[in-house]
């Protein structure tokens, strides 16, 4: 084995863990691949010679790269909120990882959030909330000093937390309800609607999210319960989520927010829920994940 196919062979041992680190900050898989065989290439043309910690100098590297594209996609204004990306195929050559991650709820309400951050943000939350990088790395990273980087860090944790309006016992209890409504949407479970929905539950859509004739406004439960199941392939990409103050819920294939629902419960029942899916709506909304991941407290004071 010559030196490149050593190097080759040591890079290959990290890959897994550097496409995860790119995802969590470009929230594509595509983009993700690119940003790790970029590093690659780097990598290649430098050679291994000096580098102590090539895992260390391979986050760094992919996160750089993952920064440049950020920066490069804000200034583009790519991905707007309501445009609805393609449901993932099974033969898409991606499918069984993205279906893994696409299936952690935690995972995919945190995609949506940290497309609302900052480039520097996003990836100073990602780096050190998720992947416990050390804030000496992460500024070298993001070029700032250490103060600052775990000021970027601790803002993005703020935002991707949200603000809750409702007291946590409360919080608790519209979770479950909601929880339990999804999880009869994407089972096609009838009689698990009607058992969440109230009799007179009352839907209200923009006119974006519904097919050309159907009325905004929708009443009762079993109307509502046959609607339901009918979008049951849209409801594996649904999760629960922070949705002003609120526990309601996204829509978002691929992680791009495409529908969110803001969701009125009432004793053990839901009574109410609007369905936003006008691009404005949705950028105003308040939105937070309702299970942030926890690093270490070693690993949150690096």
């Amino acid at each position: 084995m010559d030196g490149h196919d050593e190097l080759a062979r040591r890079f290959e041992a990290h890959r897994g863990q550097l496409r995860a680190v790119a995802h969590r900050m470009l929230g594509s898989f595509e983009e993700a691949e690119d940003a790790v065989q970029e590093a690659w290439l780097r990598l290649s043309r430098t050679g291994g010679d000096g580098i102590d910690n090539l895992a260390g100098w391979l986050t760094t590297v992919v996160s750089r790269i993952c920064l440049d594209l950020l920066r490069s996609r804000a200034s583009r204004r790519e991905d707007p909120y309501g445009q609805d990306p393609r449901v993932p195929a099974a033969s898409d050559a991606n499918a069984p990882e993205e279906a893994a991650v696409l299936g952690d709820s935690v995972s995919l309400a945190l995609l949506v959030v940290l497309d609302r951050l900052a480039p520097a943000e996003r990836i100073a939350f990602v780096l050190h909330d998720l992947f416990g990088v050390p804030f000496d790395r992460i500024a070298q990273v993001v070029d700032r000093s250490r103060p600052a980087a775990k000021k970027l860090a601790s803002r993005a944790r703020q935002k991707v937390r949200g603000t809750p309006a409702v007291p946590g016992a409360d919080l608790d209890r519209h979770r479950q309800v909601v929880e339990a409504f999804l999880a009869a949407a994407r089972g096609g479970d009838l009689d698990g609607l009607l058992e969440v929905l109230a009799p007179d539950v009352v839907r209200r859509a923009d006119p974006a999210a519904l097919p050309p004739g159907v009325a905004p406004e929708l009443r009762g439960a079993r109307a509502m319960a046959e609607g339901t199941v009918a979008l049951r392939e849209r409801s594996r990409f649904a999760v629960a989520a922070l949705v002003d103050g609120d526990v309601g819920v996204v829509v978002a294939p691929h992680g791009r927010l495409v529908l969110a629902l803001t969701v009125t419960v009432e004793g053990e029942r839901i009574t109410a829920y609007d369905v936003v899916a006008d691009p404005a709506r949705l950028g105003r909304l308040g939105l937070g994940v309702l299970d942030l991941p926890e690093v270490s407290a070693r690993s949150r004071t690096r």
